[in-house]
């Protein structure tokens, strides 16, 4: 059996028995451009799933086709059981399902309680502000500053929690650690965990493998549009030669 085969099913059995999330023979066009060429992954209820690889791989396209942000699509998308292949944006959000982009969205004229309130809530059990403030106590200390005046890692705190507002319980993270100080790297995977611990399910694309150790059930590789491999946490140090050929580092 491949790693892959062996991820996917070590992914059956160790949580429930119909994935929350599956994803098979996925592609995706952006206009003219063929960028996912059958992605094939699952994701349990959670389970913090990282998408590992190279920048240009598909990573951030997979996210946006679950969210259907992607127009021109084709595969099998499920979550919870429904095919969400060809449903719109805003109805998997009201599925519980939300997507915390790399470019994060702060509204810079916005302060942090108008960035927070902005979203709508879809569903019941998204977190009051007071949890908010429990998991990033720096916005609270800057709740009345503009988006423009907030540091990298406080934009990327208010964007994570400005979806956790809404009620989602599927969160879809794409480099919430790019280009941020270990410090609050750290504080990130710390809340990562934290969400875990509380019964959120978590889709991360991340470049940086060493962050993801720290968080990660399963990791799957995607390289020109396909995923290539994946395997558990519990056999990382066995991948690492791969990993490393794979990311390049």
């Amino acid at each position: 059996m491949t790693d892959l085969k062996m991820a996917d099913a070590a992914a059956t059995t160790s949580g429930a028995a119909t994935p929350v999330l599956s994803v098979q023979n996925l592609e995706a066009w952006y206009g003219e451009s063929h960028i996912l060429h059958g992605i094939n992954f699952n994701v349990n209820a959670g389970e913090v799933v990282t998408l590992l690889g190279r920048n240009g791989a598909g990573k951030t396209t997979t996210l946006k086709s679950v969210m259907g942000i992607i127009g021109k699509r084709t595969g099998s998308i499920r979550f919870g059981g429904q095919d969400i292949t060809r449903t719109s944006s805003d109805k998997i959000a009201r599925m519980g399902v939300a997507f915390c982009p790399e470019e994060r969205g702060i509204f810079a004229s916005l302060d942090v309680r108008e960035n927070l309130l902005l979203p709508p809530v879809v569903r019941p059990g998204g977190l009051s502000l007071d949890q908010i403030f429990d998991l990033f106590p720096n916005l609270k200390e800057r709740l009345n500053s503009q988006g423009t005046k907030l540091s990298g890692g406080e934009q990327q705190m208010l964007a994570i929690a400005r979806i956790l507002r809404t009620g989602a319980r599927f969160l879809m993270l794409d480099e919430p650690t790019e280009g941020l100080a270990p410090v609050i790297i750290q504080q990130i995977g710390h809340t990562i965990a934290r969400l875990k611990n509380e019964g959120f399910t978590i889709l991360l694309v991340e470049q940086n493998f060493r962050f993801a150790a720290t968080v990660a059930d399963r990791y799957y590789i995607v390289e020109h549009g396909k995923v290539i491999d994946g395997f558990a946490n519990s056999d990382l140090q066995a991948n690492m030669d791969k990993l490393h050929t794979y990311l390049g580092v």
